[in-house]
């Protein structure tokens, strides 16, 4: 389905979005802190209710058929990101980032997935323009994402250095200890990076990863660049606060991996059946169109969305209730989030460390 929206209210929106963002970017640059949870919670509930907002918007200047797949498009980003988010605890805790200082790293790392996210949704469009069996090749990279999710760990993505942070610790001169959130300083009258270009690269890498399953995804569920880029934008703000406000309960959301991985199979399920309705391989069906294959909503997808992340939010509760931990105990553990696994960890190129 061909959607158009406004040339007014599209950028409009861009515009509103990138002064959002820039206030954000300036409140955490003006006054680092550590958020309350009460701030925190708050910040959530705005961004959230902003992202509703917004799909009413889109159902008064558009219709149904483009608040839905914005809905639909948001909720699977969200979902994405807060598993996106769990990976960044690992690496505040496995770099031993102060506190403090977490909030602008996590910044950082917002905006490099931005970053990253717009490129490949540019990459994506033109695929899809130019060559639209791609959708065979995103569902099957879906299927195998799925596979992974549900099967693999998080503590891999966090703890192995890349190559390219390998090629960092052997070729930049990186200081043992943070100073604030400066990426320079001086030791002994020599110019060296502060531990926190380590923990960028690491941020990076990872932002680059996660979007390569997120924009596939939410390909399978809208076509149009402009409601692609917004769920994104969406489900990226709020990020930096629902960290703190989730602390621990992250690592206790135990079958949150599994709602992930089923809503990924299930768009890529969608994806290869949306690529066989317009099938044109010469090799498939003849070059035909594969008619019984199903054409799944948007409605349809909204709702098994939405249904798999209760299910397994919920899921996840009721085993942490049944194990004796209250959610304010998981929330709050024993310390930080991000650092009770390497509370006394050397910092990231420290002559102790043995990753070096």
């Amino acid at each position: 389905m061909e959607l158009a929206l406004p040339l007014w209210f599209e950028v409009g929106s861009f515009v509103v979005l990138l002064l959002i963002l820039a206030f954000d970017l300036l409140i955490v640059y003006k006054r680092p802190h550590i958020p309350s949870p009460r701030e925190s919670a708050l910040w959530v509930a705005f961004y959230v209710g902003l992202a509703l907002v917004f799909a009413l918007l889109m159902l008064l200047i558009g219709d149904a058929e483009h608040a839905g797949q914005f809905l639909a498009g948001w909720l699977t980003e969200y979902s994405l990101s807060i598993d996106n988010l769990f990976v960044f605890v690992i690496i505040m805790g496995r770099f031993a980032v102060p506190r403090k200082y977490q909030q602008e790293v996590l910044m950082v790392g917002i905006i490099l997935a931005l970053v990253f996210r717009g490129v490949f949704i540019l990459l994506g469009a033109g695929l899809i323009a130019s060559f639209s069996a791609i959708f065979y090749l995103f569902g099957a990279f879906l299927l195998w994402t799925a596979f992974n999710q549900a099967f693999g760990t998080h503590d891999d993505e966090g703890t192995k250095d890349g190559l390219l942070i390998r090629f960092a610790r052997r070729r930049l001169k990186v200081s043992d200890q943070y100073e604030g959130n400066k990426l320079r300083t001086t030791v002994n009258g020599k110019r060296m990076f502060t531990p926190l270009i380590i923990v960028f690269l690491a941020l990076g890498t990872t932002d680059l990863l996660f979007a390569l399953d997120s924009i596939p995804a939410i390909f399978g569920i809208t076509q149009s660049p402009f409601i692609v880029f917004t769920a994104n934008v969406f489900a990226l703000m709020g990020l930096r606060q629902l960290y703190f406000l989730l602390g621990h309960l992250l690592e206790k959301l135990v079958y949150l991996k599994y709602g992930i991985a089923f809503i990924l199979a299930f768009i890529g399920v969608k994806l290869v059946f949306h690529a066989m309705h317009e099938n044109t391989l010469p090799f498939i069906n003849g070059g035909e169109h594969i008619e019984w294959a199903p054409d799944i909503s948007t409605w349809t997808s909204l709702a098994v969305i939405v249904g798999a992340m209760v299910v397994a939010t919920v899921a996840s509760l009721v085993r942490l209730h049944l194990s004796g931990t209250t959610v304010e105990d998981a929330i709050h553990g024993d310390d930080d989030p991000a650092t009770t696994t390497a509370e006394a960890a050397p910092a990231a190129n420290s002559p102790e460390d043995p990753r070096t």
